[in-house]
């Protein structure tokens, strides 16, 4: 495994990001907070000022990136499990010598914030501030993030007003100075599916008035994520959980895990032609980001394996429905792992075997645990939606 984040790694000569009080004062100074500061119902001048204010220094992030690289952070046990597998980085590396880059990632696990800088880091691609839910803000790890990591924390459930502007001026005066990678669905995918993108911090992206802004899609696929099982068993987030007591599950279910994280960038999209001010063109932007992620998501043969299982099938009847779904994934234009059924079996069926979600008795397949199969199935409802879903009957 390459040296970076977390071990004794070479130091590149990217400078400490720090957020300056310039922001603020800029932030300040945008009509949309300024209307905030003139108060309103119930709310004097003073008042005001005070609650945004307190927002700022919420928002505020320092990323010390040299520290950041050398950290003998905690989860480095794990991340020494996951082999990453980077592919077209050079699109990344290309749009970082003439724009700012906003990267735009779908979101399987916590680990996607460290695996997918480090990525962009064993190229020497300048490193992005990045933006993550306040959960992750709380003890030790939240000190981390807040004064190494440089990422901003997010209250991604808050409907004042008040808040939502500051968040969106703030952003959009971060990217005069920093590159940002966002995953805008708005937390962990706990179906398997890639979400619906939210649209707040993409609007605040487009208020920067770059004209050298452009997003790069990003999409991030493991053999096996981390936690399939915690997510998969709850279906959906239902309430915001201390990062520590994730963190807790992450470590138990790391016995025995290994994995492989492919890491895929497209080609840039152009944020010259969009209008910051119309809901359709960030509408339309938002669809075609999904899109891009989606295209370019790795199908990798646990998913295969998952999607095409019965509750109980011979090997080969496996393998023939396997190649069924193969054809159709080409049709979409899909970023396969693997030509053949076949080949799909042999590498999928001893993680999926170790990790306990089938059983293999001779030549016949088995679902072992039918919550994790089908979190893994639903990885490519989004390049099989428009042609029919997977025949799932586990």
């Amino acid at each position: 495994m390459p040296p970076a984040v977390l071990g004794v790694a070479r130091l590149a000569p990217w400078y400490s990001a720090r957020v300056d009080d310039d922001i603020t004062q800029a932030v300040l100074s945008r009509d949309e907070v300024a209307r905030y500061l003139r108060g309103g119902p119930g709310l004097t001048p003073d008042q005001a000022h005070q609650q945004i204010s307190a927002y700022l220094e919420e928002l505020k992030t320092t990323q010390r990136y040299s520290v950041y690289r050398a950290l003998k952070h905690p989860l480095y046990p794990i991340l020494r499990k996951i082999q990453r597998h980077p592919e077209h980085v050079e699109l990344a590396q290309g749009a970082t010598r003439s724009n700012r880059v906003v990267y735009v990632s779908n979101h399987k696990s916590h680990l996607d914030y460290l695996v997918e800088l480090l990525v962009l880091d064993d190229h020497g691609v300048r490193p992005p501030v990045t933006a993550a839910g306040i959960n992750l803000f709380n003890g030790a790890v939240g000190l981390l993030n807040r004064h190494v990591t440089g990422a901003i924390p997010i209250r991604r459930n808050s409907r004042d007003p008040a808040y939502l502007a500051t968040l969106r001026a703030y952003v959009a005066e971060l990217v005069q100075r920093h590159d940002l990678f966002l995953y805008l669905e708005g937390g962990r995918s706990y179906s398997g599916e890639i979400k619906p993108m939210k649209t707040g911090l993409l609007q605040a992206v487009m208020l920067a008035r770059r004209p050298d802004v452009v997003i790069v899609p990003v999409a991030i696929a493991y053999d096996l994520v981390l936690e399939d099982q915690t997510l998969a068993r709850e279906g959906v987030k239902r309430r915001q959980r201390h990062f520590a007591a994730e963190v807790a599950k992450m470590v138990r279910y790391a016995v025995g895990y290994e994995s492989r994280a492919f890491v895929t960038f497209g080609p840039p999209i152009s944020l010259a032609t969009v209008d910051p001010d119309s809901r359709r063109d960030l509408v339309m932007l938002k669809r075609h980001t999904r899109e891009a992620i989606g295209k370019l998501y790795k199908v990798l043969p646990t998913a295969l394996l998952a999607a095409a299982l019965r509750p109980s099938m011979p090997r080969q009847d496996l393998v023939d429905r396997i190649d069924q779904l193969l054809d159709a994934l080409r049709l979409a234009n899909a970023n396969l792992s693997v030509e053949t059924g076949r080949e799909a079996v042999e590498q999928a069926t001893e993680p999926l075997v170790t990790r306990g979600v089938i059983v293999v008795r001779g030549n016949r397949y088995r679902i072992r645990d039918r919550h994790v199969l089908r979190y893994y199935a639903r990885t490519l409802t989004h390049l099989l939606n428009d042609r029919g879903r997977p025949h799932l009957t586990h």
